[in-house]
């Protein structure tokens, strides 16, 4: 008969998923606005007081430019004040990735937009009036390089996974512990656990002026928990030995090093930190994506309209929005895909559930099913039902063994005691 147990570990846990950099990039994203409603009003009055009209048009895409911002400043403001609300199940992380997906659908308004004023300024040519035209495009780019750098610093969307140990050529990166000395009697090396782009594999590299040894002079032997054992041999590579196999999940383990020397034991602990867990901020991303896309708008009417001055072609200016529609349609597109994901809980990452099912299948238990989803910046909800032939393990038994993965920020267990596994 089968024993239920759905309970998480702790049940009086919060529910607050929100970024690592959430009020920072909240207090950034208030200065931007700020500064596009300033420049926003000095367009309009000054074109009001001296007569120009480009001038006027200009501030009024600025006043776009500050609205689009505002629906991020909104979005962090809100998710911070209502992080504990409990009527959120899975508190407000994901309001980021609404308020993201929202303005990657302005960014595709704006890119339709542009591409329909270029095409109908290809048909119909308008006198451009250079005097004016030029300065505010150069007025307009400064404003951005502002409201860039007041952005800069946050997390645009890069992809942080994490690599074990050494780079190419032995340079180490900033993952320290997981890097072993072994002293032998010809020298110094460095044992580690390699993954950057690669299947995770062991490398050896020699230490200052030591000698590199041959593959047939290194065996490494992994120990886990359960006492099980795996040996693995060494090959030669540029500058430093490599593991034919790859090492399987978890990477916490004792590793037995056989040399020349004789045997050194040494012990890796898997990596405190968010093991790969997506941690990009799409609020943020997508406010920089439009201070970016406001910039190259701009660059290219500058350049364009400088050609169309010197050399009398006309058909620069709308070449020019053109080229920069499918630009910021191209980056649209790409975040309304990945905030899309997020909001329909796509599986948000294949390579932790990998991990989750080696820790189940290391304890000799059946993993039965798995849902990970994210539930805010840098943070993965997951339910898992387990069949067990152990009676006595409890939900608390797997948070425990599953508590090494940081990014696994709220987990459910159901304990299926006692089936067939």
């Amino acid at each position: 008969m089968n024993n239920f147990y759905g309970a998480p570990f702790n049940a009086d846990h919060d529910h607050v998923f929100l970024g690592a950099g959430h009020e920072k990039n909240e207090r950034k994203t208030w200065a931007v606005i700020a500064l596009c409603t300033a420049m926003m009003l000095v367009e309009i009055i000054g074109g009001n007081l001296f007569g120009s009209l480009a001038l006027v048009a200009d501030g009024l895409h600025m006043s776009t430019h500050a609205g689009a911002m505002l629906i991020a400043a909104l979005a962090y403001t809100y998710a911070r004040k209502h992080a504990n609300d409990r009527r959120f199940v899975f508190g407000t992380g994901k309001l980021g990735d609404l308020a993201g997906f929202t303005s990657a659908i302005i960014l595709a308004m704006i890119a339709l937009l542009i591409g329909y004023e270029a095409v109908s300024r290809f048909l119909s040519p308008v006198p451009i009036h250079f005097s004016e035209a030029i300065p505010i495009a150069v007025v307009g780019l400064a404003v951005n390089i502002a409201s860039a750098w007041l952005l800069s610093g946050a997390d645009h969307g890069h992809d942080h996974g994490h690599s074990h140990g050494h780079a190419e050529g032995g340079e180490h990166d900033d993952h320290d512990e997981e890097m072993q000395r072994i002293v032998t009697s010809v020298g110094v090396f460095q044992l580690s656990i390699f993954e950057d782009g690669v299947p995770p594999v062991f490398r050896f590299v020699s230490e200052g002026k030591s000698s590199l040894l041959s593959p047939s002079d290194v065996t490494v032997t992994t120990v886990r928990a359960d006492g099980s054992r795996q040996v693995f041999d060494f090959v030669q590579k540029a500058g430093f030995l490599e593991s034919t196999d790859e090492i399987p999940e978890p990477h916490g383990f004792q590793v037995v090093v056989s040399t020349h020397s004789g045997e050194q034991t040494v012990e890796f602990a898997e990596h405190d930190h968010d093991h790969g867990v997506d941690s990009r901020d799409h609020n943020m991303r997508a406010a920089y994506i439009h201070v970016i896309a406001d910039a190259a708008v701009s660059v290219m009417a500058i350049v364009g309209l400088l050609l169309a001055q010197a050399f009398g072609w006309l058909w620069m200016d709308p070449l020019a929005g053109i080229v920069g529609a499918l630009v910021i349609a191209n980056w649209s597109y790409g975040l309304i895909r990945q905030t899309g994901a997020i909001l329909v809980d796509a599986s948000a990452d294949a390579r932790i559930e990998g991990k989750i099912k080696a820790v189940i299948d290391e304890v000799g238990d059946k993993l039965v099913d798995l849902h990970v989803w994210r539930l805010g910046p840098g943070h993965l909800g997951a339910v898992i039902s387990v069949a067990t032939l152990e009676p006595k393990r409890t939900s608390q038994f797997y948070h425990q063994h599953l508590a090494q993965f940081k990014g696994l920020s709220h987990l459910t267990v159901e304990v299926h005691s006692g089936a067939e596994v």
